[in-house]
């Protein structure tokens, strides 16, 4: 399957290449207001994808990170803490290898896609906030290559292909 999205900068134009791709018989989506959104078409918000997959990672990392420092300060008999006793020192060395687990959990899990974002979702979505107009057509190579010629009447300002790798 592949995808074709044109962004249209008004309702006008929005709806005279829906309504030219109609008339080749080919179907097409609008998102925009008055028209489906990001999150009713599919498009995926890389920061709600960033935060799920950081909390995934903390679900095994903290308690991880807890045995690690409980272990290692077990192992290496450090007496950090004086005021805390002998089982204390173990305890807080768990405490702080849970903390290294929850900030490896931001980082690696998703903090850098929490921060940056990431893939064409976000330039999309940002487009659409801004109050313009999608134009998604899903279909063959054939079929996308028709809907490409019949959408450059239309002077889009940005028009992009896509394949989809995962259905194969």
């Amino acid at each position: 399957m592949n995808y074709l999205v044109a962004v249209l900068p008004d309702r006008i134009q929005a709806e005279a290449a829906y309504l030219a791709l109609e008339k080749e018989s080919i179907k097409s989506t609008i998102l925009g207001r008055g028209y489906k959104t990001a999150d009713e078409f599919g498009l995926i918000d890389p920061k709600e994808q960033a935060k799920k997959q950081a909390r995934l990672m903390s679900f095994w990392l903290v308690p991880f990170g807890f045995f690690a420092g409980f272990t290692f300060s077990l192992i290496t008999g450090l007496d950090t803490f004086a005021w805390a006793g002998e089982i204390g020192n173990h305890i807080v060395g768990g405490i702080l290898g849970a903390a290294s687990g929850a900030m490896g959990s931001v980082f690696v899990g998703g903090g850098v896609g929490l921060i940056a974002g990431g893939g064409d979702a976000l330039p999309y979505r940002n487009r659409l906030d801004l109050g313009k107009y999608l134009i998604v057509v899903q279909g063959s190579e054939t079929l996308t290559r028709q809907a490409t010629r019949i959408l450059r009447q239309f002077e889009p300002e940005n028009i992009q292909g896509y394949a989809d790798t995962t259905s194969v």
